[in-house]
């Protein structure tokens, strides 16, 4: 059974999710700690790849205790992901077509390993984005006719 630890909702409004894979990621020691609290955010980070080597940008991990952590540790420091070669060359194919981006959507303990559910994403119009809204009142209209 799989714990998610940090999800990133943001990601399935505003972005088309064409595939998903699964990726580890390094950690320090007391990142894990924090991120098995529950105290990680992927909101406003993404994936790029540089070189041979898949890199986390901007995803928000807290010291777990303040004091025992390094003076110079930055919360949202670039995170290498952990994927094989062919995987990452793949995605960075898929990554040169334009408006193709990787997003983390989830992040999640597998056999107390902290691993990253990737989506090969395209962005969504602003028109999308309004008709899902709309399909998402109208399912909600309909539970609430039925519980009345």
């Amino acid at each position: 059974m799989e714990k998610i630890l940090a999800e990133n909702r943001r990601a399935k409004f505003d972005y088309e999710i064409l595939d998903t894979l699964i990726a580890g990621a390094e950690l320090f020691g007391f990142e894990v700690k924090s991120v098995k609290a529950g105290r990680m955010s992927l909101v406003g980070s993404y994936v790029i790849i540089r070189g041979d080597e898949a890199w986390l940008v901007n995803a928000q991990i807290p010291p777990y205790q303040q004091n025992n952590t390094p003076e110079n540790y930055e919360p949202t420091r670039p995170r290498r992901l952990l994927l094989r070669h062919e995987e990452i060359l793949e995605l960075a194919g898929k990554t040169k077509n334009k408006g193709i981006v990787l997003v983390p959507l989830t992040a999640f303990l597998h056999k107390n390993f902290i691993k990253i559910k990737l989506g090969i994403c395209r962005s969504k119009k602003s028109h999308d984005k309004r008709e899902a809204l709309k399909k998402k009142d109208i399912v909600r209209a309909r539970q609430r006719g039925i519980e009345e």
